[in-house]
């Protein structure tokens, strides 16, 4: 064909309404993060990439966005990349570069992370496998980055094990046990309380890249939990993890909380990063789950758990 083909994005729509977010979804790579004095993360991630759309405009440059991710992640491929977060902000902003008519750039990454680790009580080798989270943003303000994880573990409901505590003080007053000889008893032996699998999410923002570890952040949200889970379970560790998990009974909200507790503990941020923390667990003994979260400011959940602010 001789002729140059129109750009029929540049027209002017019928409608002049402008959009938020246009681009493409399910863009799955294959990447490699560089470690210090350890081998490489390799993931296999799927991509969102996003630009806001003027009301003059018909469309986006639809394949200027798949040509910037496929140059950003050879690049990361060739070059010393560490951060999820990173690789994303250096999509976005080449977003912007590449359309002039844009305003806002928006990249999002989901992977599988896997861990090696050993098991709690037969110390034998398994691996972990988690959900690890990036996305950014760039503007005329600048780039702001997020990093985050979603892990799975066990809780044990502690209204349920109250219940159970209940009756297992009544049954052993019933047999003539003496009421000091109860109490050191049911501070040894957790009673039984229905559990939940539990799905823990931890999210950091900043502008810029987060200070922050990918594995510190899934630590953090394992250990929000009644008890860390393990893919392969001899029954040492199988007895390990249910004596554990009954030992720190813990509600959804308590979850919440745990993950503000050791983010504040292992995390130096400023003030104005903004912490996503959320718990979903699965029911085992009701049709429903349980859900809980928070979004605050990392100085405002300093501020809490300090105790400074008033109730």
């Amino acid at each position: 064909m001789s002729e140059q083909l129109p750009d029929v994005q540049a027209s002017r729509p019928e409608v002049s309404v402008g959009l938020n977010r246009v681009g493409v979804t399910g863009v799955e790579k294959l990447v490699k993060l560089d470690r210090d004095e350890r081998r490489p993360i390799v993931l296999m991630a799927e991509f969102e990439v996003y630009v806001d759309l003027p009301k003059w405009r018909k469309g986006i440059d639809m394949s200027r966005n798949m040509e910037v991710v496929d140059e950003i992640i050879e690049e990361a491929l060739e070059d010393r990349h560490v951060r999820i977060e990173d690789l994303c902000g250096d999509v976005a902003e080449r977003l912007l570069d590449k359309h002039d008519y844009t305003s806002r750039a928006e990249v999002t990454m989901d992977a599988e992370y896997v861990q090696r680790e050993d098991t709690p009580a037969s110390d034998r080798p398994t691996q972990f496998t988690a959900d690890i989270h990036a996305s950014a943003t760039a503007n005329g303000d600048g780039t702001h980055e997020e990093v985050g994880t979603t892990v799975t573990g066990m809780t044990v409901c502690p209204c349920s094990q109250g219940m159970s505590e209940a009756r297992a003080r009544e049954t052993l007053a019933d047999l003539g046990v003496e009421d000091e000889v109860v109490e050191s008893f049911l501070d040894e032996v957790p009673q039984p309380g229905h559990s939940q699998r539990g799905h823990a999410t931890l999210k950091i923002r900043s502008k810029g890249s987060p200070d922050v570890d990918l594995e510190d952040l899934i630590d953090v949200a394992r250990d929000s939990m009644s008890a860390r889970i393990y893919n392969m379970a001899k029954r040492p560790d199988e007895d390990h993890m249910t004596y554990h998990s009954h030992a720190n009974a813990k509600f959804v909200e308590d979850c919440v909380r745990s993950l503000a507790e050791g983010t504040v503990e292992r995390f130096d941020l400023p003030d104005d990063a903004i912490v996503t923390m959320k718990q979903s667990n699965d029911e085992s003994i009701h049709q429903h789950n349980a859900h809980a979260e928070r979004v605050a400011e990392f100085g405002q959940l300093k501020a809490e758990l300090n105790g400074s602010l008033d109730d």
